[in-house]
């Protein structure tokens, strides 16, 4: 197992690399924003929409899946690797093939069928990269994870820039979004070179592993489905493509902002697995302390931030016509704490190899989701769907919650946590006071005064801060 060292040096990396992605991110939205206006960024969106529901379909849960096989030390890591990367190759390519033509029969425009063809491509590209990710992470390698996701997002911001200064339409642009998953996959796979063998690898004895260990988690996927995604799909089918456009540039600043947690908690999956699979109790309940108290920090704060500064965001990522995703936004930003606490609880579940045991949470969700957006999109639109986003995610997560107190009978200390709470508050008030200032001098003075009352308060204690500086204690 890895030291202290190695943990920290990973978490930076995946933070430093993670923020320049964000920034990225954020640049490519703004570019797209502005240059395809509410309704064709709504064509984008649906397009995306439509192949994140297949990709999801096709996720299996390979990710946590990986991480978690490739932590046990029963399995041959190659064989498992090239396994893994065989079983993905051949579901992606079954779903994705089938899903241009699924397309054919909803009422969107031909640019967007054409453009959901063309995208199959990019998804493939994604579904192959899931696994590399799960590989990276149990060997404490995820800052190649970053580096890659970066030079996608750059081949992405790049050829955007220049495609804009051509007056280019909408096929070739998304032409250049499918460059960056393509580009990201590359470097992921020649990387991988340099650890183990990656090919693709056909043993079914194996298969038939990897699908006992993943079902649950399968079936759990298929669920979320219903309440990640399928807000924007129903969306797209009862509602305009300009308010699918205003709805899913709200939508994607939090889905960019959510997948911070799901870097940590990739990072604390492989450690709490191998410490749960060996009976380490002690050390399991310190890691799952330290996910809480860590994810905490970043969601609270990040979550009233967004409620107070919604409709600044939105002009500044998409200009005045998008002024009106900031209602949809200050609801959404409730699920982003929904997002951050399932993603601990979620991949818990996993560690300690409980995924049979959640399905139902998935299943009543998927449920209760499908019948609201029927009831609601129609007639509320986007806010109907956003309200029924917060409901999902903090369903799921205080369910998820439940379930993992009760198998590991392990309680969460709320000393950190209610330090957290305060400086949030405090934070809020500073917001409030500045709300007629920039943004970026908003952001300025709420992250300085967060930071000062997180080290006024303790928040971080100073074991901790003292452990990860020292670096010499070994997991």
């Amino acid at each position: 197992m890895t030291t202290t060292r190695n943990i920290a040096h990973n978490t930076a990396y995946q933070l430093a690399g993670k923020i320049l992605s964000t920034f990225l991110g954020v640049l490519a939205l703004g570019m797209m924003t502005r240059y395809l206006g509410t309704e064709k960024f709504g064509w984008y969106v649906t397009t995306i929409s439509f192949l994140q529901f297949v990709g999801i379909l096709i996720d299996f849960g390979l990710i946590p899946v990986t991480a978690q096989m490739m932590s046990e030390p029963k399995y041959d890591k190659t064989k498992l690797f090239q396994n893994l990367l065989g079983f993905r190759f051949v579901t992606a390519i079954i779903f994705l093939g089938i899903a241009p033509f699924i397309a054919l029969f909803f009422p969107y425009p031909p640019e967007v069928k054409i453009a959901i063809a063309l995208s199959t491509i990019s998804f493939l590209a994604v579904a192959m990269n899931q696994i590399f990710i799960g590989f990276y992470q149990t060997k404490m390698k995820m800052h190649i994870q970053a580096i890659g996701e970066n030079i996608g997002r750059l081949v992405m911001v790049v050829g955007l820039w220049l495609l804009f200064h051509q007056q280019a339409s909408f096929l070739p642009i998304m032409c250049v979004v499918i460059l960056n998953s393509v580009a990201y996959t590359i470097f992921m796979w020649c990387m991988a070179t340099k650890y183990d063998k990656p090919k693709l690898a056909f043993d079914w004895q194996i298969w038939k592993k990897i699908i006992i260990k993943m079902w649950p988690i399968a079936i759990s996927i298929i669920c979320n489905v219903v309440y990640l995604k399928g807000d924007t799909l129903l969306l797209s089918i009862f509602r305009s493509q300009t308010e699918v456009g205003l709805y899913g540039a709200a939508y994607r600043v939090i889905d960019i902002l959510s997948q911070m947690a799901m870097m940590i908690m990739g990072i604390m999956l492989p450690l709490l697995a191998y410490h749960w699979s060996r009976n380490l109790k002690k050390e399991f309940k310190k890691y799952y302390q330290q996910s809480f108290d860590i994810i905490m920090l970043l969601a609270l704060p990040m979550t009233l931030g967004i409620i107070m500064t919604a409709p600044q965001i939105m002009e500044i990522v998409g200009g005045k016509e998008f002024i009106s995703s900031g209602r949809p936004l200050q609801i959404l930003a409730v699920a982003v704490l929904g997002v951050y606490l399932g993603a601990i609880f979620g991949h818990t579940a996993v560690s300690i190899n409980r995924q049979k045991q959640t399905i139902w949470i998935y299943l009543s969700s998927a449920l209760f989701t499908l019948i609201g957006y029927l009831i609601f999109i129609p007639k509320f639109g986007m806010y109907g769907a956003a309200w029924l986003a917060v409901f999902s995610e903090l369903y799921v997560s205080l369910m998820l919650f439940l379930t993992v107190r009760y198998y590991t009978q392990e309680k969460l200390a709320l000393k950190t946590f209610s330090k957290i709470i305060f400086s949030t508050l405090i934070m809020t008030v500073v917001l409030f006071f500045t709300k007629n200032y920039h943004l970026f001098i908003q952001i300025v003075f709420a992250v300085l005064i967060y930071t000062t009352m997180i080290l006024l308060t303790k928040a971080i204690s100073r074991e901790t801060i003292k452990e990860i500086i020292s670096l010499k204690k070994h997991v």
